[in-house]
């Protein structure tokens, strides 16, 4: 099964982070691009309790249905993903619910995505602030991290729904899901 490995971290700066990317050789594979997520569960959630993630995803004009599990942690986060694009975003949202599924979590951000041909980097302009993922080999993940001047201290192996929930913690907010609008941003991030 495909396991998806990767570790994210906090970005103060973005453009500071681009150029970083440049310098150690990563090309952009998608310029800044609108995102939607949308998590789904059964009633009781089911899938939450057993450590698994249902997702629908709109990436531009995009759409990918992905299943993950199987989440080990330790330096690096660890999963087996499954993920199939979709024609029809709106008629897989009906699909989830005729079979019992509701939305439970809905994130957004902008992403840029990076390569350097043996692994991938995403910038991530979220509504709780800016994250970096680097996903691939682990070996290779730690390399990258030392390019950018990230230390293994710096590493968050946390998905987006709880790194949410520790924001909401922290903050007080009432927000119900990590969306521009929720959180009240007034305006949206951007990034070169």
């Amino acid at each position: 099964m495909p396991r998806e490995i990767e570790i994210k971290f906090r970005v103060a700066d973005v453009q500071a982070l681009v150029r970083e990317l440049r310098r150690a050789g990563f090309r952009m594979v998608t310029r800044r691009t609108h995102e939607m997520n949308t998590l789904y569960d059964l009633p009781g959630e089911i899938l939450r309790k057993r450590k698994e993630l249902l997702r629908l995803r709109k990436y531009g004009s995009v759409w990918t249905l992905t299943h993950k599990s199987g989440t080990t942690r330790g330096r690096h986060s660890s999963r087996v993903e499954l993920e199939t694009a979709v024609t029809d975003g709106k008629r897989m949202d009906a699909i989830l619910r005729a079979l019992g599924y509701a939305p439970s979590f809905r994130y957004e951000k902008f992403r840029a995505e990076w390569s350097d041909g043996k692994g991938h980097v995403v910038v991530d302009e979220t509504p709780i602030g800016n994250f970096c993922e680097i996903e691939g080999p682990p070996r290779w993940i730690d390399v990258t991290a030392k390019k950018l001047s990230v230390s293994s201290a710096d590493y968050i192996t946390k998905n987006y729904a709880t790194l949410f929930a520790e924001w909401r913690q922290e903050t007080g907010s009432p927000a119900e899901e990590m969306t521009f609008h929720a959180i009240g941003a007034q305006r949206r991030p951007r990034s070169a």
